[in-house]
């Protein structure tokens, strides 16, 4: 990489211009040229002039960085060409990241020509902009609530400065206000369109953000506010007096409804989880059958489509077998769901919340039983959550066989569930098989955990100690005999708490025997007195 420094007041002057004099295509040529290394022969002259060629084609570029516009390349282009700019990236590359420039860039570009199409669409369009700017009043309707939202949010991006969490909390603190005094239910409602409002940009904040190298961070603030909003619609929903929204406010409730199916049967990757939304809200309607048979019969039609991409198909037959959950028959939506092409735990997380919030345990365990093949290719936080459900409804059983076959089958990703439960049960022997299975050293186990079984039985503890003896002595360096010198150090107490000391003595003695060759082991069972 080329070094020049110029001052840091004249690199900022440098990069408005690209920001104000730039067209995005030729930005990104010159972003382009730069990234490929083609930026050669750097030097500053005169004090104000940084000379450069670029290589293929070869264009000789000359920076006045005290007048950007007297600025000169030798391409056909007249002003501002792509070679500028490539020159201008190489000079920003002494302060700071470039790639984080030019998304900053790219997204005031496209800001700035938004707001010149705003501006290219006459009277007409700023009339009907002041009417979206009108604040959400209990007569309007929910698309126009959602339209003001929309406006008082236009432009807004991500980038390291902007996360995904300053959006959240100044929509909360910019558009909550609006609705605070309204009776209820539309008080309830406007804080539900609050929500998926912030769920909807986010959306479109991961869509926008995909290609980009801050895709990962974005990504993961997205995920994180989206199960944010989750959570706090999760503890909406049961405040919403449905009933008195079907009678009173039919035409808003269908549009808060239209909008929800919108996302939740696009079948688009989204890190919201919309499926979750669709089904809390018309869990909410089980009274309804009219509203639900309605329902029903649009979700079965569009599942008579012909050609339907098989993430769309999923969250329409999802969407159609809830409401065979919402009957009370589990084993039809599971049959139905068994179509799906691919099934994600996560999608079914919901079904056991609700289960554990009702204490129906037998139901929880046919969900958790159906959910056995899913798990074992889920996410380690999925797996977490699947373990902890499926703890709360062993409780409730008279034996815990099916669930310790379970836990054994999912070694070793249920190893921390599988032990912490030996240990609560005082399962010791099974604890201590575990540990051996796994290869595990009493270095790497809590204390207190191996002090409590040694209190029991500390006969049980010996096969640990031999194991990791041997573990370190097979790493053959100083480092490993001086751990297995210490780790002899507690055998040897342990065989003397057994009265066993005739046992260590011919342990110690073969220890000796097998690993004579073994010069510096030799030297530190010397040291440690375990040898003449």
């Amino acid at each position: 990489m080329l070094k020049l420094q110029i001052p840091k007041n004249r690199i900022h002057e440098l990069t408005r211009h690209l920001q104000s004099d730039y067209e995005l295509d030729r930005l990104e040529r010159g972003w382009e040229y730069f990234h490929k290394g083609r930026v050669a022969g750097l030097e500053l002259k005169h004090g104000v002039e940084v000379h450069a060629l670029v290589l293929e084609p070869n264009c000789e570029v000359i920076i006045d960085i005290d007048h950007f516009s007297k600025s000169e390349c030798s391409c056909s282009t007249v002003r501002n060409c792509e070679h500028i700019a490539a020159v201008v990236f190489t000079l920003y590359a002494s302060y700071a990241r470039p790639e984080l420039l030019l998304q900053q860039l790219k997204q005031a570009i496209m800001i700035r020509s938004r707001q010149q199409q705003i501006r290219s669409g006459g009277r007409t369009a700023d009339k009907r902009q002041q009417d979206r700017l009108e604040p959400p009043t209990e007569e309007q309707s929910p698309v126009q609530w959602q339209r003001f939202f929309d406006q008082q949010f236009y432009g807004f991006s991500l980038s390291q400065q902007h996360s995904i969490e300053l959006f959240h909390n100044a929509a909360k603190e910019k558009l909550a206000p609006y609705g605070e005094g309204w009776k209820s239910p539309l008080k309830e409602l406007y804080d539900l369109h609050l929500l998926l409002f912030i769920m909807r940009k986010i959306e479109q904040f991961y869509q926008e953000t995909k290609a980009s190298y801050l895709s990962y961070y974005i990504e993961t603030g997205c995920r994180t506010i989206g199960r944010k909003c989750q959570e706090e619609l999760l503890r909406l929903t049961p405040t919403l007096d449905v009933e008195a929204l079907t009678q009173s406010y039919s035409a808003e409730w269908k549009e808060t409804l239209h909008l929800i199916s919108e996302s939740a049967l696009s079948g688009k990757e989204s890190p919201v989880s919309w499926p979750t939304v669709y089904r809390s809200v018309w869990w909410r309607m089980a009274n309804l059958s009219s509203w639900i048979a309605e329902e029903q019969t649009r979700l079965q039609h569009m599942l008579q489509a012909k050609d339907l991409m098989p993430k769309r198909k999923d969250a329409l037959l999802m969407a159609d077998a809830h409401f065979a959950v919402i009957a009370g028959d589990d084993e039809a939506a599971r049959r139905q769901m068994e179509q799906l092409s691919k099934r994600e735990a996560r999608d079914f997380f919901f079904y056991l919340h609700h289960c554990h919030k009702e204490q129906a345990w037998e139901r929880m365990l046919a969900w958790l039983r159906w959910l056995l093949p899913v798990v074992q290719r889920a996410q380690q936080e999925e797996l977490r959550q699947f373990c902890q459900y499926w703890m709360e409804a062993v409780g409730r059983q008279s034996d815990d066989a099916e669930w310790v076959s379970v836990m054994v089958a999912l070694l070793p990703r249920t190893y921390n569930f599988y032990s912490a439960y030996l240990l609560k049960g005082r399962r010791y022997k099974a604890w201590i098989d575990l540990q051996l299975a796994n290869r595990v050293s009493p270095n790497d186990l809590y204390s207190v955990d191996l002090q409590s079984v040694e209190k029991q039985n500390p006969a049980l503890v010996l096969p640990l100690y031999h194991q990791a003896v041997e573990r370190c002595i097979a790493g053959k360096n100083r480092t490993a005999y001086k751990s297995a010198t210490k780790l002899l150090k507690k055998l040897n107490n342990l065989y003397k708490k057994l009265d066993r000391l005739n046992d260590w003595e011919d342990y110690i003695y073969r220890l000796a025997v097998k690993y004579s060759r073994l010069r510096a082991l030799q030297e530190e069972l010397r040291k440690g007195k375990w040898i003449p």
